[in-house]
């Protein structure tokens, strides 16, 4: 059993080795230690290699919208914009940006829980991606 393990330990370091997928860089947004993702992951691409990774979560009684800037694009771009917001009937909510060379970006909390929501990221006015919508 201990060698199967070590081969499933091997085979998803490889796999973030060799796409580029890592997690998170920190546990939560600011002032919510306790995020649960919600629906799916959109990842966005430029020029047909993937930029970064969208996902919505909820916690502390919000909504949160991540975007989170792959390592391969990273490591061959010297600077870049990332935003991300949730979105709810074609409106963007508690959105919030980050240039320079970021990680990672959080929106602001959104209060709607009640509603049918999605979160959205884009950067640069070059690419966008969403996760599906979470009632």
């Amino acid at each position: 059993m201990k060698t199967l393990a070590r081969i499933g330990a091997l085979v998803t370091l490889t796999a973030a080795a060799v796409f580029g997928v890592t997690g998170p860089a920190s546990a939560g947004p600011s002032g919510c230690s306790s995020v649960t993702q919600i629906g799916s992951t959109g990842v966005a691409y430029i020029g047909g290699s993937p930029f970064a990774s969208v996902k919505q979560f909820k916690g502390c009684g919000k909504n949160y919208a991540y975007a989170y800037v792959w390592t391969s694009y990273r490591d061959s771009h010297s600077s870049w914009e990332i935003c991300a917001a949730i979105v709810v009937n074609n409106r963007f909510n508690d959105g919030n940006c980050s240039s320079g060379r970021p990680v990672e970006v959080w929106s602001w909390g959104a209060n709607t829980l009640t509603a049918c929501t999605h979160a959205s990221g884009w950067w640069e006015g070059v690419t966008a991606a969403r996760t599906d919508e979470r009632c």
